[in-house]
């Protein structure tokens, strides 16, 4: 009887630890990522397939509170001015929880993009499926995506650059020198930094 009661205890233990939430796995550099259809902030759904003259994407789970995401805004609407025209744009994504952070709800979204003119989708993965799909742990966490067919490889998992605070003073802008050496056909010499920032603010089981 006390063996039958624990072995459920146990079952029951496990299966709360696989309904909570939290990043999965998530990616590393050469791995196919999934594609997905998630709200943009004009209330459209959107998928990366359908941005069919891309040769590839910068994509950033963001949101709308983390102070380091407000520091590297305007770099990020930087990089979708500099790669859109080239083929790689910016496609951000908002993860967190809204009951968590009242300020990263959909509508709030909608409020920041016209605040900041943002120049490229803004999507909102509600379920949180992506962000644990491709293992982001942190807001701003970039992935960079190559087009190889109807594959979409990861090049590039990490930070922007190297400093946060002051754009001007970052020696080392890890996402363009990344983008960089894809558009001039070359292997990307430097495929994972650790990501800087808020920790993504995930749902309770």
């Amino acid at each position: 009887m006390k063996k039958t009661f624990f072995s459920a205890l146990f079952t029951g233990l496990m299966m709360i630890s696989l309904m909570a939430a939290g990043p999965g796995p998530g990616y590393k550099p050469g791995d196919k990522a999934i594609d997905f259809n998630l709200k943009n902030i004009d209330g459209q759904m959107m998928s990366l397939k359908s941005m069919e003259s891309a040769k590839g994407f910068i994509v950033v789970f963001t949101c709308n509170h983390c102070p380091f995401s407000v520091k590297y805004e305007d770099r990020i609407i930087a990089l979708d001015k500099k790669y859109k025209s080239m083929g790689y744009p910016v496609v951000a994504i908002n993860p967190n929880d809204k009951t968590k952070e009242p300020d990263d709800s959909f509508d709030k979204m909608v409020v920041r993009a016209k605040e900041k003119g943002f120049s490229f989708p803004y999507l909102y993965d509600e379920s949180q499926a992506i962000a644990s799909a491709f293992g982001a742990s942190r807001t701003p966490h970039v992935y960079v995506l190559r087009k190889a067919g109807s594959d979409l490889v990861v090049e590039y998992i990490g930070a922007i650059d190297d400093n946060a605070n002051d754009a001007v003073s970052a020696k080392n802008k890890y996402v363009e020198q990344a983008v960089d050496e894809l558009l001039a056909g070359k292997k990307v010499s430097m495929g994972f930094t650790k990501a800087i920032g808020c920790t993504i603010k995930w749902k309770d089981a």
